[in-house]
């Protein structure tokens, strides 16, 4: 007779562990996918920002046109990222040239007291900030899956679900460290 109990309580412990286990990991999973949608809206109103920002320094900033171009090339390569790494470096070379955008600023006062250029500088920094800390809790989030995924045993029911790791939202390592390059020899 306690046999039996002791198997009925194995039988519900095990089947409570699964059903909580998967629950997680589902709920991990879409929590992912939700902050990384936040990244992508919050890139997206960059990247909307981006031709007005040009159009107001075009015409301040004739030697400065490969800084433009790399900001309009970034932003095409945003629109056309399919893999969360092309999404990060696209993200990352715009981030770069928005930043050269604004120290280049610093030789234009013209530009600088321009008040559309003001107002795109305030709303572009704010997103930067948004997308800062949207990129935290994405990686946050996609660390804790991964661990889920990984630890014993909650990887055996990973693995019969088909739940996969996912990979974090970084820029290159290489190209973090850099410091954007600023010439004005062309004056």
């Amino acid at each position: 007779m306690d046999t039996n109990y002791i198997l009925l309580a194995i039988i519900i412990f095990v089947i409570a562990f699964i059903i909580y286990t998967y629950n997680r990991l589902v709920s991990l999973r879409n929590m992912a996918d939700t902050a990384y949608s936040n990244i992508d809206t919050l890139l997206q109103k960059r990247f909307d920002l981006v031709p007005n920002l040009v159009n107001t320094v075009k015409g301040y900033m004739q030697h400065e046109q490969e800084v433009l171009e790399t900001v309009t090339r970034a932003r095409t390569d945003w629109l056309n990222a399919s893999t969360i790494q092309e999404n990060a470096g696209a993200d990352d070379t715009a981030e770069k040239a928005i930043k050269s955008i604004f120290a280049v600023s610093e030789n234009y006062p013209e530009l600088k007291a321009n008040q559309n250029f003001l107002m795109l500088q305030e709303e572009l920094a704010g997103i930067e900030n948004k997308i800062a800390y949207a990129r935290q809790r994405y990686n946050r989030t996609v660390m804790v899956l991964n661990m889920v995924i990984q630890r014993f045993p909650s990887n055996l029911l990973a693995r019969l679900f088909n739940f996969k790791t996912r990979e974090y939202f970084a820029v290159e390592s290489e190209r973090a460290r850099e410091v954007p390059e600023v010439n004005m020899q062309d004056r």
